[in-house]
């Protein structure tokens, strides 16, 4: 039944985006049928707009946006899709990345830059955190406007409220009629304020006037005394419109396109100029770069992500610098063009990480679903037009209440879970050992494991943070029938072994999560938060969604970066780098690492590789190693790996000695032969008397020639000299003067 309705509800969308036999369609169906989130949306049915069912099909989109209705925001959203759009306004630029993630909302429309103030730079790091894409942009004239209650006369003026920016933009005109300006949060929720009459101290709905939008005059009933009052007339803001999935495919050859991307570079010279040439060398214009430091953990979680989607298992460098930098590039050219593909090709080969923000058309066109969507506004005739302006969301009207999270195994880390947990949720735990105390000093209530029936009696989600080697026995005595219904998170280091026990213990009416929080009580942030941390999970098997979404908020409330990959997955990408880093930390006693004053890099990561693991109990360690198929080819591979560079310092002692002795060897060989020369030329150089080249004669040696000074003098000073050096070179090792 469940599969027929999805069907159902998937034809009902192609066919609503058709906008044809919508209300036959959906008279078959029911108003059931239809989706609460995706991409067709209502704007009444509860969303606070007051519109009737019959008006469901007529509005196919709903657009975020951030502020109160009658911001710029909202106005360039009208402008940029028409008047007919459902706008949602929303508390901040991070609602609005949520309200679309959860299918809340189609589309957010979001500045990112103005002419006048600059980058927003919120909203390029929100475009990193969360997967949307950019389907179009917008370039939207900001005009001021003065507006007052009615009756209010210019000269009647002492106050003007506004945003502080809209405020200096419009300095000189308020100066010249000696206004003061008043700064508030908001352009219209100043207009707001006014026709509430909740004003600051020393306003009145009198002698106070807002500045914000014509809209925003026009939604809060009052009246514009002057319009277009900014000093410089330049004044744009360039709005993106984001989704869920791009419209690359709908852009045609000569459609005018423009890409965004973002990328990080190694820090290395002459790294960016490289990395800008792969788009100048093949005639690419750029209309915007522009560099913007980036959290550690954010890239980090970035390049994760980026192998996990691509299949690799490379390790990263975490002993990044305090500053690194992501460069964003708006380059004109379609990104499946040719040569865009072989620029971010040749890009890709440069750049740690690498990704395309959207592929979309330039000045504010619109091609493929949205300009269909669009289209389809413009003929809709809408009665009551405040139902295109919402400020709530149908998840934010439903009466949600905390949930009870009970946690079996309150160890370090289940701890570390509950103290985050309980800030808005209500918590117990059960150990077998007491921990009471522990307990109560994070405002948790503690059942040992005889009051299991009260500890399961009304929880909604049980997490279970018990140790590898103890899951299967743990959860194989949980009480089945108290379990049915629940929602059941494990969170253990590996996932496959845990995924299979609840598989086959469980009965099809439990749900199941296999998560991973890869962090903890030693590597999280010293303020306590999961900003940038990543949560690898899987929705093993879910009945109750909104429970299930209800807890994953949890996390992506506190800025987890959600990972969702299967426990085969996970444990292919992450159990043979845990094990090996915690057999590396035990490896290394901490008394083999003393504290020492001078401390590099390498050293200090060895120091903490020791004092992370060896904080961690054995028994984790032991189920890395049981529950890991490549565990033990990993020890020996470390055991072989020891005993190849012990074979490699023993080969380099013996062959360092080997060179020693044979060299001492050559040296006393050359030293004997060099007195040997040397004695043979001093006799050869001393003159010859008479009486001894007689007796020579005597001696038959008719052959012996007397020593002629000027003939042979200049030939033995060359011997003797050469034969000097070489004594000298012979001996320079042992530092030994050879003997006279």
């Amino acid at each position: 039944m469940a599969r027929t309705v999805s069907l159902l509800r998937a034809a009902l969308v192609l066919l609503v985006w058709q906008g044809a036999l919508a209300e036959k369609l959906t008279g078959i169906l029911g108003g059931a049928m239809m989706p609460d989130r995706g991409s067709v949306v209502a704007a009444g049915g509860g969303a606070g707009g007051g519109t009737k069912d019959s008006m469901r099909p007529s509005l196919p989109m709903r657009v975020a946006y951030q502020g109160e209705p009658g911001a710029y925001s909202e106005k360039s959203t009208r402008e940029l899709l028409g008047r007919n759009v459902v706008a949602v306004g929303r508390p901040s630029f991070e609602e609005c990345f949520r309200a679309v993630a959860s299918h809340e909302c189609d589309y957010a429309c979001l500045p990112v830059e103005n002419s006048l103030g600059g980058s927003i730079h919120e909203n390029y790091d929100l475009m990193l955190r969360y997967d949307l894409t950019i389907v179009a942009e917008h370039e939207f004239r900001v005009h001021h406007c003065l507006m007052v209650k009615e009756g209010v006369k210019r000269d009647e003026i002492k106050y003007a409220i506004s945003h502080p920016q809209a405020l200096a933009q419009c300095d000189n005109y308020l100066r010249g009629l000696g206004i003061t300006p008043i700064p508030t949060y908001d352009t219209a929720g100043s207009a707001k304020m006014i026709s509430e009459g909740k004003l600051p101290d020393k306003c009145t709905p009198e002698n106070t006037a807002a500045i914000a939008s014509d809209l925003a005059a026009q939604l809060y009933g009052l009246k514009c005394l002057d319009t277009a009052i900014e000093d410089d007339d330049t004044n744009f803001t360039r709005f993106l419109l984001l989704g869920r999935k791009g419209i690359v495919q709908y852009l045609g050859k000569k459609t005018p396109s423009k890409t965004s991307v973002v990328f990080t570079l190694p820090n290395v010279k002459g790294a960016l100029y490289k990395a800008l040439a792969c788009f100048s060398l093949r005639d690419i214009d750029f209309s915007k770069i522009e560099s913007r430091p980036t959290s550690a953990s954010l890239l980090n979680y970035l390049k994760f992500r980026s192998q996990q989607k691509s299949g690799q298992n490379s390790s990263t460098k975490s002993d990044l610098p305090r500053f690194r930098y992501c460069f964003y590039l708006d380059f004109l050219d379609n990104e499946l063009s040719e040569n865009a593909q072989n620029a971010l090709h040749h890009l890709r080969e440069q750049a740690d990480f690498l990704r395309v923000l959207g592929s979309y058309p330039q000045k504010s066109r619109l091609v493929g679903p949205v300009a269909d969507a669009s289209e389809e506004l413009k003929h809709l005739h809408v009665a009551d037009r405040d139902a295109l302006s919402l400020r709530t969301l149908p998840s934010e009207e439903e009466d949600v209440q905390p949930l009870k999270i009970g946690i079996i195994g309150y160890g370090a880390f289940g701890q570390f879970l509950s103290k985050r947990l309980s800030m808005k949720h209500r918590v117990s735990c059960m150990d077998p050992l007491d921990k009471s105390k522990e307990a109560e000093a994070q405002g948790v209530d503690y059942f040992p494991p005889f009051e299991s029936l009260s500890f399961f009696s009304d929880l909604d989600v049980v997490i279970l943070a018990v140790p590898l080697i103890d899951f299967d026995a743990v959860v194989s005595s949980l009480p089945a029938d108290q379990l049915r219904g629940k929602l059941i998170v494990e969170v253990c280091p590996l996932s496959e072994h845990p995924k299979s026990v609840l598989m086959r213990h469980l009965g099809k009416d439990v749900d199941v999560i296999c998560s991973h929080p890869m962090f903890g009580p030693r590597n999280s942030p010293s303020n306590g938060g999961w900003d940038g941390l990543p949560f690898v999970y899987e929705k093993v098997r879910i009945k109750d969604t909104r429970r299930c979404d209800q807890f994953l908020q949890i996390f992506e409330q506190e800025r987890c970066q959600m990972v969702e990959m299967t426990a085969e997955q996970h444990d292919t990408l992450t159990a043979d780098a845990s094990f090996v880093t915690h057999l590396t930390g035990r490896l290394l006693d901490r008394s083999w690492l003393p504290p020492t004053p001078v401390i590099s890099k390498e050293y200090a990561a060895l120091c903490e590789v020791a004092d992370l693991t060896n904080d961690d109990s054995f028994d984790l360690f032991y189920g890395m190693f049981k529950y890991n198929d490549r565990a033990k080819s990993h020890l020996n591979q470390m055991r072989d790996n020891l005993a190849k560079v012990e074979r490699q310092l023993a080969a380099k002692e013996a062959y360092l000695s080997a060179t020693a002795a044979l060299q001492n060897s050559d040296r006393q060989r050359l030293i004997a032969e060099c007195k040997s020369l040397l004695q043979e030329v001093a006799q050869s150089s001393r003159p010859v008397s008479q009486e001894e080249s007689d007796d020579a004669s005597t001696k038959q040696h008719p052959k012996v020639i007397a020593f002629n000074p000027t003939t042979s003098n200049k030939e033995t000073v060359e011997k003797v000299s050469f034969l000097t050096e070489a004594t000298r070179l012979v001996t320079k090792g042992d530092g030994k003067k050879p003997k006279s």
